[in-house]
């Protein structure tokens, strides 16, 4: 029979007299006394009516623990150890800490999760803080991540081009390099920031202006630390790169605040990270700043005053649609006007508008959320994007009944609309009454107006511009005083101020189809085809996207490549 308590010989024996048996002796003692310490720690808590855990040893995902900054944590003897799915928990040693409510309750709303406080021990709380040392270093672990104006402006006179990005990047510590990559977007108004894993190098790359530009590398072996801060930046999962992830943060200026959207995916060299830029200043756009010209604002101005009815905008992703939808909110948002929007992802905060968001994984769709919605008493209902036959339904029965109704639709032009809707089963009894107003729409790149010169163009160029041109109402012709003799069109070679791209910033061009007797009996006739939808709304008067840019290119606003791109 074995000894229940073996003596120092016998401990000798089994391990060989490799090692002290003092040390052997004061190990077993310390055991004895950390689990006493353990059973004494969980009937505190059972007597407090609260839960027990013992942490060392417990796998603490970083995510969880870097919800709570290293200075709080120590100062109230609190962490986190277990963030999954919005489930927070929180373990301290001192659970009659006054500021432990305010503190988890902070969190656990800014995560928009559930929490729970266990009881641990002083011996669980020293291991779990000892695993801050292992966290990737950032400037400020919470809600955002603050970039001062002067973060902003150190790099500002070395950062003139994408060739200092690239020397400013390799001369960086490693710190510094997401702040710098941050801080040159905001530079040049990059709306999505791109970095890339590749075999021998990392790729960074800004969009700007709707172009993606490749503007520095990194060595490859820089991009775990590089992915790990962005990662923790946007609370998402460190460890896991074998699926895709999404995540979000916020940078605080002084007189804006931008949140960014992080979407990771799994490649073959590592992750690709893509980070949209969403600036707060951006929603401010207002109505009249759209770009749109003469009757087409006086057409479009006039059917949103109307309250009920449909009004849709169209075109592919990245054509300025939902940016068209907020302006018209804005021009529409007052205190007599209630107004509720349905959208998938809440792209920006809106004052004064009810906003609401779309989980498909809580099963509340576009559907869902529309029929609730109509039930809160609204004036006007934004629907991010119209994409299936029940929303479709509902967003027109809605119109019909006393609503004004914006929505999306992805269709190539203002006429392709009605089609579509006619092929999510639409009664054409209810789509006919129900629109309002169709606009087609892209954005286009507006020339440098520092580095703008006159383009010399080739004879098939400006025939088929006057060809486009002579097609316009002559009602239109006459009023603008055209010479389509005589045009002038301008090019931007590129300078420092547009980074040498040629171009800075960008504008819609626009086609806006209103409903008309003719087009009605069409749609209820059956045969409303997108090009014979098309043919009426021009001979009606309306100007296409096409035309639309030519006269902005005329303007010197854009350039004809940019139009023919884009609209053609």
């Amino acid at each position: 029979m074995s000894k229940q308590n073996p003596s120092i010989e016998d401990l000798l024996i089994n391990n060989e007299a490799t090692e002290d048996p003092q040390d052997i002796l004061e190990e077993k003692i310390s055991n004895i006394k950390f689990k006493d310490k353990e059973k004494e720690t969980a009937q505190i808590a059972a007597s407090l009516g609260m839960p027990y855990i013992n942490l060392y040893g417990f796998a603490i995902s970083p995510e969880a623990l870097a919800l709570l900054p290293e200075n709080i944590a120590a100062e109230n003897k609190l962490v986190c150890f277990f963030n999954n799915d919005r489930k927070l928990r929180f373990a301290t040693t001192n659970p009659n800490n006054p500021k432990l409510d305010e503190l988890i309750k902070k969190i656990t709303e800014e995560q928009s999760g559930s929490s729970e406080l266990y009881l641990i021990s002083d011996k669980s709380f020293d291991f779990a803080f000892s695993l801050y040392k292992k966290l990737p270093k950032i400037k400020n672990i919470k809600s955002g991540v603050e970039i001062e104006e002067d973060d902003l402006l150190k790099w500002e006179s070395e950062i003139q081009n994408f060739t200092n990005l690239q020397k400013t990047i390799l001369r960086a510590n490693l710190t510094e390099i997401v702040t710098i990559i941050i801080a040159s977007s905001l530079k040049t108004n990059a709306s999505d920031i791109h970095i890339e894993a590749e075999e021998k190098e990392v790729k960074i790359r800004f969009r700007i202006d709707g172009i993606l530009h490749t503007v520095a590398s990194l060595p490859s072996n820089l991009w775990r630390q590089i992915i790990s801060r962005i990662k923790l930046l946007a609370k998402i999962k460190i460890n896991i790169d074998s699926i895709p992830q999404d995540g979000r943060f916020t940078i605080y200026l002084t007189n804006d605040k931008i949140d960014v959207r992080v979407s990771t995916v799994p490649t073959a060299y590592g992750e690709s990270v893509v980070m949209r830029l969403l600036r707060s200043s951006s929603v401010g756009l207002k109505f009249e700043d759209l770009g749109l010209r003469d009757e087409a604002f006086k057409l479009l101005e006039q059917e949103i005053k109307k309250p009920n009815g449909m009004i849709i905008t169209t075109g592919p992703t990245g054509s300025g649609k939902t940016t068209t939808l907020y302006a018209i909110l804005n021009k529409l948002n007052n205190e007599e006007t209630k107004i509720i929007t349905l959208e998938d992802p809440i792209e920006y905060k809106l004052n004064g508008i009810n906003q609401s968001q779309i989980n498909h994984s809580k099963g509340y769709t576009f559907a869902k959320g529309l029929r609730s919605i109509l039930r809160q008493d609204p004036d006007v209902v934004m629907v991010g994007e119209i994409r299936d036959e029940e929303t479709a339904e509902i967003a027109v029965n809605a119109a019909l009944t006393g609503h004004l109704v914006i929505s999306t639709l992805h269709t190539n032009s203002a006429a392709g609309s009605i089609p579509r809707f006619l092929a999510m089963n639409v009664q054409p009894f209810l789509l006919a009454p129900a629109l309002n107003a169709i606009i087609g729409q892209r954005l286009v790149r507006k020339l440098c107006q520092h580095c703008k010169q006159p383009a010399k163009l080739d004879e098939s160029t400006m025939n088929k511009v006057s060809k486009l041109l002579a097609s316009l109402p002559k009602k239109y012709l006459e009023q603008q005083n055209l010479n389509l003799s005589k045009l002038v069109f301008f090019e931007a070679p590129g300078c420092n101020y547009c980074h040498g791209l040629g171009y800075k910033g960008r504008i819609g061009i626009y086609e806006i189809m209103v409903m008309n007797e003719t087009i009605e009996k069409l749609i209820l006739s059956g045969q409303a085809t997108e090009y014979k939808l098309q043919e009426i709304a021009t001979q009606a008067g309306m100007i296409t996207m096409v035309q639309d840019g030519i006269l902005k290119a005329l303007d010197g606003i854009t350039s004809l490549d940019e139009v023919f791109k884009k609209a053609e």
